[in-house]
């Protein structure tokens, strides 16, 4: 296959400028959040859009503004020029645009296997009310009706599923509902199971926001670029901390909580087996070691208190988006 063709024809700088466009744009944004101290989830959610959103538009645009950006002329006065570096043959045999295109692929089964499937097989069930054969019953036991009696706002309805396990989660669209294993109502005090399903509902609110849904939409036209995989990821980590604070707000019990936090999540079975971390499982084990890393940060900003939001957030994200269009301007 003849890389150099793909790579210079209009799909190939296309997909290459948005990864490297993304790369330049999430150091630009992690030195943004550094440098200004941004605590609050929501405004650091702002500023890693930008390197989700910018990435998907950045070459149209680019060439509608110069339609010779690209010409011998232009790549002389560039920053960085992909075509280099990706015509460079590793030992002499394969080219480094091989290797990025490899990249690409596997990023797209990534995506697909454990973004975009799960999705839409957990919409399918969520429709057909079908759990893997799990009974389904209303949530009209005394401990939900008692924890949702002082929660404020419209409420959707809430589904217990005969499990045994621990589970709750919440499901959005036309349907939206919250679900409960009958497991969960045995091992969460009724405080407990308030915050819980606050943060559940907290989740239901925020999928009506047209724009968060947009935002997803576009994400998954990224699907082959690794740098917006990994951002969507932290964008997605710093939504549970806005739910955090939405339930928070609703409980006003941010300790308890953090204390449902830690039984379901960071009890003695979610210790792990002191494995090295390498093998067949390493991935998964990754996967592990992430999400409880994110969970301990969560319940320590539960515990310590929130951090105070940044002043000037929209300046702060419009200079920031700025130095990512001029920079990356000259970046091919």
């Amino acid at each position: 296959m003849d890389f150099s063709h793909f790579l210079g024809s209009v799909p190939g700088r296309y997909v290459t400028q948005a990864f490297f466009h993304s790369l330049v744009a999430s150091a630009i944004v992690e030195i943004a959040i550094k440098n200004w101290k941004i605590g609050s989830p929501s405004v650091r959610q702002k500023f890693l859009l930008v390197v989700i959103v910018f990435p998907l538009f950045s070459f149209p645009l680019y060439q509608l503004a110069n339609p010779a950006r690209g010409s011998v002329y232009s790549r002389m006065g560039a920053l960085f020029d992909s075509s280099r570096w990706l015509n460079l043959e590793v030992l002499g045999v394969v080219p480094l645009g091989a290797g990025m295109i490899l990249m690409f692929a596997l990023t797209a089964l990534v995506f697909f296997f454990q973004e975009l499937f799960p999705i839409l097989r957990h919409a399918f069930a969520a429709r057909k009310s079908d759990f893997g054969g799990v009974g389904i019953r209303e949530g009209d036991d005394p401990a939900i009706v008692l924890a949702l009696e002082s929660l404020p706002g419209e409420k959707p309805p809430v589904l217990v599923l005969e499990e045994e396990e621990c589970v709750i989660f919440s499901t959005t669209g036309k349907k939206a509902a919250v679900y409960v294993s009958s497991g969960l109502l045995e091992f969460l005090t009724v405080e407990e199971l308030r915050a819980a399903l606050a943060h559940e509902i907290a989740h239901v609110v925020r999928s009506r926001r047209p724009f968060l849904v947009t935002v997803f939409f576009l994400r998954i036209l990224m699907f082959f670029n690794p740098v917006v995989l990994l951002e969507f990821r932290r964008s997605v980590q710093e939504d549970e901390k806005i739910c955090d604070e939405m339930a928070v707000s609703a409980t006003r019990k941010p300790l308890v909580l953090a204390e449902t936090l830690k039984k379901l999540y960071l009890g003695p079975d979610a210790e792990g087996n002191g494995d090295s971390g390498t093998g067949p499982n390493a991935v998964g084990k990754m996967e592990d070691y992430s999400h409880r890393l994110n969970i301990e940060s969560r319940i320590s900003r539960l515990e310590h208190g929130e951090a105070p939001a940044a002043g000037g957030q929209w300046v702060g994200l419009a200079l920031t988006l700025l130095a990512v269009v001029a920079i990356n301007y000259f970046v091919l």
